[in-house]
């Protein structure tokens, strides 16, 4: 039995609120359960000057913890100082870039900043699978304008995170880990995924024991099953409005 009671294969419970504050171009609140994140789309009207003049737009991403996201008060993040918060960042940039056709964007600039504000593990799968319904939103919005000729968007991505318990002798993949698993599992595994089932990224460490290639597929065949049902989850949110 697992510390929440849930199965292996089993996600938290996911909800997803799209258009939650008045002024983001796109933004959904997502609840894995007790972590949830803000994720906010914003939209520039130029990109980056090494893109100037190519006709392709840019997705970038920030990501952040509220002092009292966690159990006890930690200092305010500043992206500039936080090698953590860097590379969060940029995991979820290179995420939701794999999800837009940067040619039919055209030289726009879509930041998407994902505020954690109650942190219980999988904040950063959150943050992807959040930020790209704020992405379609956002894209959504600025198609409806006349801004764009076409929804520039080619797979949906979503993120979930996979790890390895070892107890009582026995070794078991787990899906969607919570901070309780995660600061115990023996092996943790964070996975990106578009809606086509193809990988946009792996990131893995054996904490203890290292991992055989059946146990990676183990984890490999689980993550898939999350993603699907995440990728669900967003296509819910989305279809209603068109997206």
């Amino acid at each position: 039995m697992r510390f929440d009671g849930r199965t292996p294969n089993q996600l938290r419970k996911v909800t997803i609120t799209p258009n939650v504050t008045r002024y983001a171009e796109g933004s959904a609140m997502i609840e894995f359960g007790n972590t949830k994140v803000l994720c906010t789309a914003s939209v520039e009207t130029s990109v980056p000057k090494w893109l100037a003049g190519s006709d392709k737009g840019w997705i970038t991403a920030e990501y952040g913890m509220l002092p009292r996201s966690t159990h006890t008060r930690m200092q305010r993040e500043k992206a500039a100082n936080s090698g953590r918060t860097q590379e969060i960042s940029r995991l979820i940039a290179r995420s939701l870039r794999a999800a837009v056709d940067l040619k039919a964007l055209g030289e726009k600039q879509i930041t998407v900043d994902c505020d954690v504000l109650q942190a219980d593990g999988g904040t950063r799968t959150a943050a992807i699978t959040g930020g790209y319904v704020a992405l379609a939103l956002a894209l959504g919005k600025l198609k409806a304008a006349g801004l764009l000729t076409t929804l520039p968007l080619k797979a949906p991505v979503a993120a979930v995170s996979v790890g390895l318990s070892h107890q009582d002798g026995k070794v078991e993949a787990l899906l969607d880990l919570c901070y309780e698993e995660d600061v115990r599992i023996g092996t943790d595994m964070n996975f990106v995924m578009t809606g086509e089932g193809k990988f946009v990224e792996i990131q893995g460490t054996a904490e203890s024991e290292p991992f055989s290639h059946a146990e990676m597929e183990a984890m490999t065949k689980l993550a898939e099953h999350g993603c699907r049902e995440l990728i669900a989850a967003q296509h819910e949110i989305l279809k209603p409005l068109g997206i």
